[in-house]
Order: C-alpha cells, then sequence, then structure tokens
C-alpha cells in the first residue's frame, strides 16, 4: 500500500487518514482497509496563528485516545439552522472546553493536522493570558483560547493525555507485526518450474535479511525512545534557567494572578523559538512539562480579589438590594427584576454580503447625505444603548462607595480608574457600528439587579451629541458623548469631546475625559479598533490618577497595555496599576513611593463571553439591551430606541424590512436639523449657560410611573403626507 508524501505526519510518518498506528495489513497478501480514527477525548474551537495576512484563524482541535491532538477547519453553521447535536461513535461524547455555543460550528471530516503530544512540549504566553504554545520537534503552533480558564483547561488536558499515553503504542509494533509470509514468493518459484531446495534457500535468504532490517529497525526505535525518555529532564533544567530570569516571581507557569508585563526586551531563548516558528513572539520561555496543577485552588489567594459585588451572570440579583428599593416586605416580589435573555432570535432570513468597495462604486458623484448603507455594517442595538454598556462594571462604582465610607480613598480611586478602563472591554471583536440615533430618541435601562437606573436621550444632531445621566448605590453618574473624527484612508481617528462625571453621596466627585480611539483596515483586512493616549481621572478630594493607554504599533508585541499611578495632593505616588483594557487590570499599592508588597490586587477582569456567540461578538450584557421584557413596551416613551422599527428589524434578521425601515427614518432625520435650527430643545436635558454641557432635568422616572409622555414625539412614525421612497437598486439591497 502506498502512501503520498503529503498524507505522513511530519513527525512520526503517522498517515492523517489513520492516527492510531499502521494502516498497511501486515500480511502483504492480505490487504485490510484503514482502521478507524479514534473518537476524540476532549475537545474544543481554539484560534491558531497562520500567518501575518490571515492572522488568527479558528480551528477545531480535538484530543484523540493514544496520544494524538488533531485540528481541522470548521465550517460555519448557517443562519437559523439548528445546532447538531454531537453523536460519537463509541457512545461518549467527548467533554468539550469552552463556551458551549462553539460546538455549533462543525468540523471538517479531515484533520488538516495531527501532533503527537508524547514527544511535544507545552508553554504559557506571559505577556497574554489567553495564549498558549505547543512545540513540537519540527514547528510550533501558536494557540490561543478565549478566556484564561479554558487556556488552563486545555494544557491541563494536554498534559493528561500526554502522561497517559504509551510510547510502545504509537511508534513500536510487536512481535507479532514483525511476522510475514513467503507463500507469494513460493508460489512464483514454483511457476517458473524451481525446485524445491532452491525455494527453501530463498527464503532462509530472505528471513536473515528481514531478520537483520527488523533488529536494526528495533534498536533505532528503542535509542529514540530513549531520548524521548530524557526530555523532560532536559525541558526541566531550561525551565528553571529560565525561572532565574524571571521578571516576576508570581508569574508562574499556572498563569493565575499574573499582571501585564511591559518590558519588550528579548531573551535568547526568544530568538531561537523564533527562528523555528516566526508567529512565536513572546518575551519569556516558559514550559508546563511535568505535572502540574492548573486548578485555580492553586493559584495565590494574594493575588485575587474577592468579587462579593460582582455579577457575571446578568440574571442574577441582589435581594437586599430589592428589599432596600422596596422598603415593604409585601411588595418586594413587587421588584424582582426579569430573567433576562442569554441570546438573540434566531434570524429569519439568511444574510446577504455586501461589499464596501461596491458600495463607493455605485454612489460615485452622488449626495453623501442621502446615501443609505445597508443594515449590514450596523449591530442592533443603537449608540444610546452603546453608552449604556460602559456601565456593565458598575459594582465598581458600589465597591468605591463602600471604600469611601470605610475612609480608604485609595483604594476608591483605584477603583473608579478601574471603572473607567473597563468600558473599552466591550469594543474588542466588534466589527459592526451602532445605530446612530434620531433626534430626540431617548434609553431607559432599570437594572434593579445591579442597583443601576440609566436615562440617556440624544440631544443634539450637528453635531451629533447624546446625555446621559444614572443612579446607583450611593452615586450618580453623568456626562456627554460628542465625537470628532478625523479620516486616514485605511482608519478614522474618534477623538471624544466632552466630561463624564462621577459624584457619591459623601460629596467626593471624579472627572475625566475618554482616550482617543483609531479603527483600522476600514478597506482592506480585518476590522480592529486600538485605544491609546492619557486619561487623567481628576478628584476633589485626596487622590486623583492618570492613566497611559499604550500606542499599538504593527511590530508591537504586548498590546492593549493599560498602566497608571493614583498621586495626592502633593503629587507623591501612593498606587500603580498596570493590564489591558480587553482583559483586566491590577493594582499595587505603596508606602512612601516604595511597593508595600511584591504581590498585585486584582481590581477588575473583563466577564466571560456569552455561551451563545453571535456574528456581532455581543457580550452578555449587551445582548440584553434591545430586549423587551414582559410588561416593559407599555411602560416606554414612543422615543426609546428598543421600538425603532429598523433596528428590531435587523435583531430578527428580517433584512430586508430592516433596510426599508432605516432608509425611511433617515430620509426624516433630515428634517431635523431644520428642527434644530428653528429652536429644539432636549425634553429631559437642558444645556448649562456656564460650561456649556448637557445636564439632567429630571422628571423622567416620575413621567414613566404616571406614564404621561407630553411632549414626547412621535420620531418613528410616518412622515406627514409623504410617502416612505423606495430603496435604491444600486444599493445592493
Amino acid at each position: 500500500m502506498r502512501m503520498r508524501a503529503r498524507d505522513l505526519h511530519p513527525l512520526c510518518c503517522l498517515p492523517v487518514d489513520c492516527p492510531g498506528g499502521w494502516c498497511a495489513d501486515r500480511s502483504p497478501s492480505s490487504p485490510s482497509p484503514p482502521p478507524a480514527p479514534a473518537p476524540a477525548a476532549v475537545a474544543g474551537l481554539l484560534h491558531k496563528w497562520t500567518n501575518i495576512g490571515k492572522g488568527w484563524r479558528p480551528r477545531w482541535f480535538a484530543i484523540l485516545r493514544g496520544g494524538l491532538l488533531a485540528y481541522s477547519k470548521i465550517r460555519p453553521r448557517a443562519a437559523g439552522s439548528p445546532t447538531p447535536p454531537p453523536a460519537p461513535e463509541d457512545g461518549a461524547a467527548p467533554r468539550l472546553i469552552g463556551p458551549a455555543g462553539y460546538a455549533a460550528a462543525a468540523p471538517e471530516d479531515r484533520p488538516i493536522g495531527l501532533v503527537h503530544l508524547k514527544i511535544s512540549s507545552f508553554r504559557e504566553s506571559k505577556s497574554d493570558d489567553k495564549r498558549f504554545y505547543i512545540i513540537t520537534p519540527t514547528k510550533t503552533l501558536q494557540l490561543r483560547t478565549n478566556s484564561v480558564k479554558d487556556r488552563v483547561a486545555w494544557i491541563e488536558a494536554l498534559v493528561s493525555a500526554r502522561s497517559e499515553s504509551s510510547p510502545n503504542g504509537v511508534l513500536l509494533y510487536d512481535q507479532n507485526d514483525a511476522s510475514f509470509s513467503t507463500d507469494r514468493l513460493r508460489n512464483r518459484m514454483h511457476a517458473e518450474g524451481l525446485g524445491e531446495e532452491v525455494i527453501k534457500d530463498c527464503e532462509q535468504i530472505v528471513h536473515s535479511e528481514f531478520s537483520q532490517y527488523y533488529t536494526q529497525m528495533k534498536q533505532r526505535c528503542e535509542e529514540y525512545l530513549s531520548f524521548l525518555g530524557s526530555l523532560p529532564q532536559q525541558l526541566e533544567v531550561l525551565n528553571e534557567q529560565d525561572t532565574t530570569h524571571s521578571i516576576r516571581p508570581e508569574c508562574s507557569c499556572s498563569g493565575h494572578g499574573k499582571c501585564c508585563e511591559s518590558s519588550n526586551t528579548e531573551s535568547s531563548d526568544d530568538a531561537g523559538i523564533q527562528e523555528l516558528d516566526e508567529s512565536s513572539d513572546e518575551d519569556d520561555y516558559n514550559f508546563c512539562d511535568t505535572r502540574q496543577s492548573f486548578s485555580d485552588s492553586a493559584a495565590s489567594p494574594d493575588l485575587r480579589m474577592k468579587h462579593s459585588n460582582s455579577s457575571n451572570d446578568v440574571q442574577q440579583y441582589d435581594h437586599n438590594f430589592v428589599e432596600s428599593r422596596s422598603g415593604k416586605g409585601e411588595n418586594e416580589c413587587l421588584l424582582l427584576p426579569p430573567k433576562r435573555r442569554t441570546k438573540l432570535p434566531e434570524p429569519v432570513e439568511k444574510e446577504k454580503g455586501v461589499s464596501l468597495w461596491s458600495m463607493i462604486k455605485d454612489n460615485v458623484g452622488k449626495d453623501l447625505t442621502r446615501v443609505c448603507l445597508p443594515v449590514y455594517f450596523n449591530e442592533p442595538i443603537s449608540s444610546l444603548q452603546k453608552c449604556f454598556e460602559d456601565l456593565e462594571y458598575s459594582h465598581l462604582l458600589d465597591r468605591a462607595y463602600d471604600y469611601g465610607l470605610k475612609g480608604n480613598s485609595v483604594m476608591r480611586t483605584l477603583c473608579v480608574a478601574a471603572f473607567a478602563v473597563s468600558g473599552y472591554a466591550s469594543s474588542d471583536g466588534r466589527p459592526c457600528k451602532p445605530f446612530n440615533p434620531l433626534l430626540g430618541e431617548t434609553y431607559e435601562a432599570d437594572f434593579p439587579e445591579n442597583g443601576i437606573r440609566f436615562f440617556s436621550e440624544k440631544v443634539s444632531h450637528h453635531p451629533m451629541v447624546m446625555a446621559c445621566h444614572c443612579e446607583g448605590r450611593g452615586w450618580k453618574f453623568w456626562g456627554e458623548s460628542n465625537v470628532k473624527s478625523k479620516f486616514w484612508g485605511q482608519t478614522i481617528q474618534l477623538d471624544p469631546v466632552g466630561v463624564l462625571t462621577l459624584e457619591f453621596d459623601d460629596g467626593e466627585i471624579f472627572k475625566w475625559s475618554k482616550v482617543t480611539t483609531t479603527i483600522n483596515n476600514l478597506i482592506i483586512g480585518r476590522l480592529y479598533c486600538h485605544h491609546h493616549g492619557t486619561m487623567k481621572i481628576s478628584g476633589n478630594r485626596q487622590h486623583s490618577c492618570k492613566l497611559t493607554f499604550k500606542q499599538q504599533s504593527f511590530l508591537e508585541r504586548n498590546p492593549r497595555q493599560v498602566q497608571g499611578v493614583v498621586e495626592d495632593i502633593g503629587g507623591t505616588k501612593v498606587a500603580t496599576l498596570r493590564g489591558k483594557w480587553d482583559e483586566s487590570l491590577y493594582c499595587n499599592v505603596t508606602n512612601d513611593g516604595v511597593n508595600s508588597s511584591a504581590e498585585s490586587t486584582l481590581l477588575w477582569e473583563k466577564h466571560e463571553p456569552p455561551t451563545n456567540p453571535t456574528r456581532y461578538n455581543l457580550s452578555s450584557f449587551a445582548i440584553t439591551l434591545n430586549e423587551l421584557t414582559p410588561n416593559l413596551k407599555e411602560k416606554l416613551p414612543p422615543t426609546d430606541s428598543r421600538l425603532r422599527p429598523d433596528q428590531r428589524h435587523l435583531e430578527n434578521g428580517e433584512y430586508d424590512k430592516a433596510n426599508s425601515e432605516k432608509l425611511r427614518l433617515e430620509t426624516r432625520q433630515r428634517m431635523a436639523r431644520k428642527m434644530q435650527d428653528n429652536g429644539w430643545k432636549p425634553r429631559w436635558f437642558d444645556r448649562d449657560t456656564e460650561d456649556g454641557a448637557f445636564h439632567y432635568t429630571g422628571g423622567y422616572w416620575e413621567a414613566r410611573e404616571q406614564r404621561k409622555w407630553d411632549g414626547c414625539r412621535d420620531i418613528f412614525g410616518e412622515l406627514p403626507d409623504k410617502k416612505t421612497s423606495p430603496v435604491p437598486a444600486s444599493l445592493g439591497i
């Protein structure tokens, strides 16, 4: 049985079709079909680095019984199709690592690569808590998980599978495998008329030659196995050498409780890895080859902060807060929050692909103010709801309020700084833009499980300004969103204008402005954004904070870094912060400019992704923003974003209706500037004559209680005496 070179595994010459051992029959006279692949014990979706052009690509990885790791491409599930249940051949489903929704991505039948775990080592990245490497004698696989817990689970599974695999089960065969038959040779010699004595001599020669060949092969395999047996000790030596060069002793292989390293120096070990695989770009060489415990309990308790006030699940709520809000035990059940949804509705229609190049080509020479972009470039939330998404981690402000009551002003300032950084976490991997609200459009969010009530309104059309006001447990937050944009061809630079204000009930106030956001690869390549600049959080009492969002370059090895310091009135540094705006933030409190502890304290960590991921990459919190919970529609004013028809159609996957409604509303929106020039005023906000900022005038929640919406315009209805214009065919909608 002949095999092509591309069908053989580069490490051990195993065919891709036969991960379990020899595919050819031991007897040349009786060929048999290849055995079935071993069933997977552990499986899940990982992102694999391919090259600079394609970047990270999703691949389905499966640890097969016998110490093999197979990976294959995935076929995305079609819109509206049900998730296929797993159907393993041996009757036992593999253990899935990662969000359950990833099981909907069906892997292709044929794997594109196999790795023998027995001769592989594993390394965790110290600059990225979600990245790790599988290092083989010929190549290095650079992989990235969806969360830190998933990386821990994968390394545990890889180490366990490697230790359980038997080296003799894959590379060698037993004594029976060495046997062979000379029946065909004997029959051919008889056909040629040769005598029995000659035939026996020929058989003796064949047996002798094969015996020598078998002895040599067995000796070489034993030497190879001896070499493999010594690999763990050699790797441990390398690990010990690397430990002496570690920057932080607590940044152990377990990957828990470590902060982001800001050093960009390269070690000699790293240079060797880059020669082996250009995709490896880390600054430390840390092997995880021995049997270690990667459980959460192994992490140092001093490096983790108890999240007593946090809520990773939006469906959970605080009974104590409900009781304090109601004030009456018998009415407590009336204020229990509704159960929030965990996924968007299944799309009704199949989404159509739209090219931005074709959009530009079809609209050359036209008035850009009359060009309606299709809804495929939008996500099913508005910019008003996007403002409320910045308050996903409002428990940090609750914690800051508690620290202030205890007289710990430093920790209060640190929690406020963590809250200011956490608002950027939801922007990671969001390729679509939110809907631009209409003039006078509003949005409310009453989340008793988080202890907050939020309200926002679009108060100006040119320039577009949105004002918001939020009340929490012992604090108030307000501000306005106004952005100045600069277009640079492939990128757009967004410079926020406006001040965000946070006031605690004890009178302490913090003010800050957002940093610059740059959106890259608008025309060609994968769309992504990064935030950069300096954020100054000014306090009116003892402490203030300065945060630096590091500028990202093309060759940046440790992107998305945030570093900061907390200073007192005299300018003395009392605490430091470091982390990443899309992952976590750590702090160190200092005494007289010196760290009081060599260990970092976790201030904030990004929530886990939803179990039902969407193409918009919305977080679990964002999925709930446009939901119409039971009995909510009757309480909302006619200007609320949840009632906007094009946005609702997009959420339901009714793309043709969404495009038609979007064109109709944008046609109506062109009247907004005339309304603003004629002295239009916001309904719930008023501009301050001193600083020019918009402040909440009050009365919204009282009007909601009475359901009296006097003065609220029907901004989503039909224009008077004007029919809806047809959708231009040039847009391809």
